[in-house]
């Protein structure tokens, strides 16, 4: 039985958890929780890459108090990637997703390109924070930086070589990038000679749930850890969640719910049609050839987001209090389009929604309660918005959303999605990511066969909560003002 540490990073937080497959389960036990706090210096906001690795070191150390690992496997979000020097030293601290840096070479590029043609190729999702853009910004405004530069890699794979000294990129984190053709799962020559980024300081791409190398030796001496075996595992939080939604069925919804909403279907060809590129989908990889084809919409950042600001002046609400006052408030007294770009970005969001609401002739909400319920009302319906659309470009039906993710603790949103989209919402594992990163490391020890027998051991390991519709008519009531909102 191997003992396998997964590290799991979200944009807010990030967590080790030691774990096991035993009697047809996964136990897990948590060994180290930590924030994932960016800092804007000087206009620009970073990451803090070093903090984290950090506490990378910090959860190893745990887990060789716990007894020690035999595998050891990290996921994080997307897009965002290191500059690695040819000294092998991080040429600048890695730049978050959220400055604003890439806004302007994302406009001009969509400008002097084909977007047919570019969707066809990638089959991605435009959006400002893609590698794609990150990387023209460089190339135009800071060439410096990429002439310096030996090799990119993307942020679970700068920290698998920062483990290992070995440079690889997984499939499934290249995927978000853009820069990728999605049919043959390899760089798009063609994307990268229209961006002018050079393929060489790209690194070959490999599958999750390759070898990436071992443990260097600086690090098992400095932290007393076995020479043990760090693996690509599914790099983007997606997909590991992906990977672990307990289900059997062929044609599922999933929504992996936390500071944003990925919600898709898994395919296994990629869907690139004209409806796809319309509705801007995109066809990122998965787990043994699949593919996630998503949208990727707000989640609870507009909820993270106002609590802070509440924080800020001096009211602090715990999540599940908010929750609560949000249930005690009227209906469906106002609405926004959550991925209206002002919702996008830190700052004083329960302003930013009054503003919408008097400006879009609605009641403006007053006490954060009212905000909380516009939130969750409105994210919902969204989410039967981008589903209608989804069925829209893959032409099938389907009965079941899966919640995944942090999302799932919020009952009143899920029950809330179960009666807008009149479907069967199964809520659950909020472990869904860290479980999928488990669950890709013992395929590849030999423990599970392949991911269906993962599913099916996650839906053994975990206690998923089903909500079913119980107000279906009112939300259709709402939703075409809600259509009619999002779409003037």
């Amino acid at each position: 039985m191997s003992k396998i540490l997964a590290f799991d990073f979200g944009a807010s937080s990030g967590r080790a958890m030691i774990a096991q497959y035993t009697d047809g389960k996964i136990t897990m036990k948590e060994l180290h929780r930590f924030t994932n706090d960016p800092v804007f210096v000087n206009g620009t906001l970073y990451w803090d890459a070093l903090r984290l690795f950090y506490n990378i070191k910090q959860g190893i150390t745990k887990a060789v108090n716990e007894g020690g690992f035999d595998m050891i496997g990290i996921d994080t979000w997307g897009v965002d990637f290191g500059l690695i020097g040819e000294d092998g030293q991080l040429v600048q601290n890695p730049v978050h997703y959220r400055d604003e840096r890439s806004e302007q070479p994302f406009r001009e590029f969509l400008r002097r390109v084909d977007l047919g043609e570019l969707y066809e190729t990638a089959g991605l999702q435009h959006l400002a924070i893609n590698t794609l853009y990150q990387l023209i910004y460089l190339k135009e405004q800071k060439p410096g930086l990429l002439e310096a530069t030996k090799k990119i890699l993307f942020t679970p794979d700068l920290y698998n070589y920062f483990l290992t000294g070995e440079m690889h990129t997984e499939y499934t984190i290249a995927s978000t990038s853009e820069m990728l053709d999605a049919k043959s799962r390899d760089w798009s020559d063609k994307v990268l000679a229209l961006a002018g980024i050079p393929r060489e300081k790209l690194c070959d791409i490999v599958q999750p749930g390759t070898e990436c190398g071992l443990l260097r030796d600086e690090i098992c001496e400095e932290l007393g850890a076995p020479k043990a075996k760090v693996m690509c595992t599914a790099g983007h939080d997606t997909a590991a969640a992906v990977a672990a939604v307990p289900t059997q069925e062929q044609d599922f919804i999933f929504i992996s719910c936390g500071t944003w909403s990925l919600l898709g279907t898994e395919l296994h060809e990629p869907c690139i049609n004209a409806k796809g590129a319309e509705y801007n989908f995109a066809n990122e990889g998965g787990v043994e050839g699949t593919y996630r084809f998503l949208k990727n919409i707000m989640g609870t950042w507009p909820i993270q987001e106002s609590r802070r600001q509440w924080i800020r002046e001096g009211r602090e609400f715990g999540f599940g209090e908010l929750e609560q006052m949000a249930k005690r408030c009227t209906p469906f007294r106002s609405l926004i389009d959550v991925d209206s770009p002002e919702f996008g970005k830190p700052g004083n969001l329960p302003r930013r929604i009054r503003d919408f609401c008097e400006r879009t002739g609605q009641p403006v909400p007053q006490t954060e309660g009212e905000v909380i319920r516009c939130i969750d009302e409105s994210l919902a319906l969204k989410f039967r918005y981008s589903i209608e659309r989804l069925c829209e470009c893959t032409g099938k039906e389907y009965r079941t959303v899966h919640i995944l993710g942090g999302g799932t603790k919020s009952a009143l949103l899920c029950q809330m999605t179960a009666d807008a989209t009149g479907m069967t919402v199964i809520a659950g594992p909020d472990e869904a990511t860290v479980l999928g990163n488990i669950a890709v490391q013992l395929i590849a020890a030999g423990e599970l066969a392949d991911i269906r027998e993962a599913r099916s051991v996650v839906a053994a390991s975990c206690e998923p909560a089903t909500y079913l519709p119980q107000e279906k008519r009112m939300w259709d009531e709402k939703y075409k003002d809600f259509k009619s909102l999002v779409e003037a």
